[in-house]
């Protein structure tokens, strides 16, 4: 069976939705999942067939996975899941982690407890997909952790930033996240933040955001080591 036919075999079309996005969010989420992994071809025409629709959207949805830099696009040749760029994953980091020491600082200072219940009620759902066997549970429910922060500090919107930023880190973080311990290390860092939220401490919240948010590119030479293929400097 053909990768794309893997990935997307069971895909149905909201029908009453334009469909370019939704195309586009199931090629995202399978190329962030690393299910179509770097080197993928991607044929328009094969994609059309799958999803039941044009290539006129298939296109749309590959123009905007360019944008982000998640595919290579060779007009009139191919279209290929790209190589992990090391430099731009870096630079998402940075921007995540300098709008995240806000957020958290932010919701230090006046800790909400209907914000607090919401935070500890995911790092919980996320204690229940921490086997290897939900990864991509437990992967939304830590991003889903995250936007929750936004939300609370007033700032979803650049949630939507960082989302659209983070393509790369993100693969990098779900090649990490196999790593034994990584999901309990995961929810630690999540309790740890709760806490440090809760307690009206702005300054400590920022350490255990900080902390958090630095452990897959910590990692970084190990992560390249064991996937040389997947990855550009």
């Amino acid at each position: 069976m053909p990768v794309i036919e893997k990935v997307i075999e069971k895909v149905r079309l909201d029908r009453s939705r334009h469909a370019a996005p939704q195309v586009f969010e199931k090629l995202r989420e399978a190329i962030v999942a690393l299910d179509l992994v770097p080197g993928t071809v991607l044929a328009r025409a094969e994609l059309a067939e799958q999803f039941g629709i044009s290539q006129t959207p298939i296109r749309d949805a590959l123009l905007k996975l360019g944008e982000e830099g998640l595919v290579d696009i060779f007009p009139q040749h191919a279209t290929v899941v790209s190589r992990i760029d090391i430099s731009a994953a870096k630079q998402a980091h940075y921007l995540r982690r300098s709008i995240e020491l806000e957020v958290v600082r932010t919701l230090a200072q006046q800790p909400d407890p209907a914000t607090l219940e919401r935070l500890r009620a995911q790092v919980e759902r996320m204690v229940l997909v921490m086997g290897p066997e939900h990864y991509s549970e437990f992967v939304a429910a830590d991003q889903d952790f995250h936007r929750l922060m936004y939300e609370a500090a007033g700032v979803a919107g650049l949630w939507d930033l960082v989302r659209r930023m983070s393509g790369h880190v993100d693969r990098l973080r779900r090649l990490h996240l196999p790593t034994e311990g990584k999901t309990a290390a995961v929810v630690q860092d999540h309790r740890a933040i709760v806490d440090a939220i809760a307690a009206g401490n702005p300054a400590n919240a920022q350490d255990q955001l900080r902390a958090h948010l630095s452990g897959t590119l910590s990692q970084l030479d190990e992560i390249c080591a064991r996937h040389p293929d997947y990855v550009v400097a």
